[in-house]
């Protein structure tokens, strides 16, 4: 045992003793390296070819040579002044209140309001003096993407403006026409509106009504995609959602949009302004009478999902004898101002009939703003008088329109909020006008 055992440990301390020059040699060392870096070579340049064709495929994409495209825009302009604004154009009055949405005074008016409004909308030359877009042009190409809701490039065989341009008009239009008209034309109505409002209201069987209250909504196709459950609500899709007060003339008073369409009315209701004027005391009063008795807050006509508060006035669900079946179909009738107002702003701007494509939530509130204003400016442009009938055998209307509280712009006093918002909410008077407005309905319509 102790010789195999000696054996053993001379072998290992001759391996030892073994020079690694002998075993790999500096040949073997180099051969190896040779091999590994044409390997590395190898991997290298199929990455390069491959970083190479790709960048080759975006460079086609997306850059190379700018190739410019001559468009004669003295020449377009001279075109769109013959066919529209000429004193013989080659187009109808009937034609352009088809195709612009409205009568041509009313286009020839905005044009020139934002014409003062920014030098974006003048007449102006580049660097090498050449003549651009007159605002008759831009004008012209921003309302026909809201009025047909067409692509941005769809207007450059017409008027000569490029894809990026329309866009770039569209929204300095919709800006525009927020800063120079949304003051007149997106506000509350004024005492004497509110009287012509009441004086309505009380020929349709409805003293106090100061219009109807919905909300609809508006697909959001590029929504992003981390927002999408937010937004997604009934309807399956991305949408937001526009709150509208609306008269029997398709006036809208009061719009707040940008809610998500995960909400419905009650959730956009306790976010809207809708009752802010109010709160604060700067919004005018009104006293009215219903079946002998005053009351002395407005109300808006809803559907069934609103609160039983002061301010809103809903239908009867299952009415079981005449007096309620007769109110039901009065109140449903008129209620469909504001669903009027939603069908007639989808059909003179189909930008809003379609999903939206634009990818900010600011872009897309600022054509939903801009249509508004632009509806009412048409339907107070176009308005006609509402004939109020004359019954020698009706009470006559017994309403008066009195001034706010607090002068606007004081500071609210808490307590004063707090008593406001319990007149509004107040459910025992919801209850007694409704049923004074059946007794008033009946007394009214009954006999017919």
């Amino acid at each position: 045992m102790s010789q195999s055992g000696g054996s053993s440990s001379d072998d290992f301390d001759a391996a030892d003793d073994v020079d690694p020059a002998i075993v790999y040699t500096l040949e073997d060392f180099l051969a190896e390296q040779e091999f590994l870096d044409s390997i590395g070579r190898k991997i290298a340049g199929k990455l390069k070819a491959k970083l190479e064709e790709r960048s080759a495929e975006s460079s086609r994409r997306r850059s190379g040579p700018r190739r410019h495209i001559p468009r004669d825009h003295a020449a377009a302009h001279q075109k769109l002044v013959a066919n529209y604004f000429c004193e013989k154009p080659l187009y109808t009055p009937e034609m352009f209140r088809r195709r612009f949405r409205m009568g041509k005074p009313l286009f020839l008016r905005i044009v020139d309001a934002l014409n003062n409004w920014s030098p974006y909308f003048t007449n102006r030359v580049d660097a090498i003096n050449r003549e651009g877009l007159s605002p008759l042009q831009k004008c012209t190409a921003a309302m026909r993407m809201l009025a047909y809701g067409t692509s941005a490039d769809q207007l450059d065989e017409v008027l000569y403006l490029g894809a990026s341009i329309s866009l770039d008009c569209l929204s300095a239009f919709a800006q525009g026409i927020i800063e120079v008209f949304g003051g007149e034309y997106l506000r509350p109505p004024k005492p004497e509106e509110i009287h012509r409002l009441m004086q309505i209201g009380h020929a349709r069987g409805f003293p106090g009504m100061l219009g109807s209250i919905d909300c609809m909504h508006w697909q959001w196709k590029n929504c992003p995609m981390e927002w999408r459950g937010q937004f997604t609500g009934i309807h399956g899709v991305p949408t937001m959602i526009l709150e509208a007060v609306a008269s029997y003339d398709l006036r809208i008073w009061h719009a707040y949009f940008g809610v998500a369409g995960s909400n419905n009315d009650i959730n956009v209701l306790n976010r809207s302004t809708l009752f802010i004027s109010t709160l604060k005391g700067e919004a005018p009063r009104v006293q009215y009478n219903v079946n002998g008795r005053q009351y002395d807050t407005g109300y808006y006509l809803a559907d069934g999902i609103y609160p039983e508060w002061a301010t809103f006035v809903k239908s009867i669900p299952l009415p079981q004898n005449d007096k309620a079946k007769l109110f039901a179909k009065h109140q449903e009738g008129a209620r469909k101002d504001v669903e009027r107002a939603f069908a007639a702003l989808h059909s003179r701007f189909s930008i809003v009939n379609r999903p939206a494509k634009f990818w900010k939530r600011a872009a897309i509130g600022s054509i939903m703003q801009a249509c508004v204003i632009l509806h009412n400016m048409i339907v107070e442009d176009e308005r006609k008088p509402f004939n109020t009938p004359l019954d020698l055998n009706r009470n006559p209307e017994i309403s008066s329109v009195l001034p706010p509280e607090v002068v606007q712009g004081a500071h609210p006093v808490f307590e004063d909020v707090m008593r406001r918002s319990a007149t509004i909410r107040d459910r025992e008077t919801h209850t007694q006008l409704k049923s004074d407005l059946v007794e008033n309905i009946w007394d009214c319509f009954g006999k017919e």
